[in-house]
């Protein structure tokens, strides 16, 4: 399994929990584990896992740099996508660039090109924040 493979099953995680929020992770990566389209390996567990943990400050983040928009205005598959890049910038070692190719990738995959093209602005003005930091 490729990162970028691994990244979208994590996406595909992240964007069922908001559908069935009562569920556990352990239950959703169990379930993604069980089913024979899904693989979920220590990128996927981690990255999940790491994404609901510090939720609060991702979601804070993002909020802070959604221009003319609330989180509660963005798609679903838009604030899966934001959840999973914010944490891989500000707090893994993927390259901020990687980070945003591989988050306006999925956009594209899952939703609208519009939409892709938001997830970048936003993206790119989270990465130059934290570079000036």
């Amino acid at each position: 399994m490729t990162r970028h493979e691994a990244r979208e099953v994590a996406f595909i995680i992240i964007f069922e929990k908001s559908f069935q929020p009562e569920d556990s992770l352990e239950s959703l990566l169990s379930a993604a584990a069980e089913s024979e389209f899904f693989e979920v390996n220590g990128f996927v567990k981690t990255t999940v896992t790491s994404v609901f943990e510090n939720l609060e400050n991702i979601d804070a983040q993002v909020e802070r740099y959604l221009v003319g928009w609330s989180s509660a205005r963005i798609s679903r598959v838009a604030k899966a996508v934001l959840r999973l890049a914010t944490y891989e910038i500000l707090f893994s070692d993927t390259p901020d660039g990687v980070a945003i190719n591989e988050a306006v990738e999925i956009t594209k995959k899952y939703s609208v090109q519009d939409e892709a093209k938001y997830i970048n602005g936003v993206l790119g003005a989270l990465a130059r924040a934290k570079q000036q930091a």
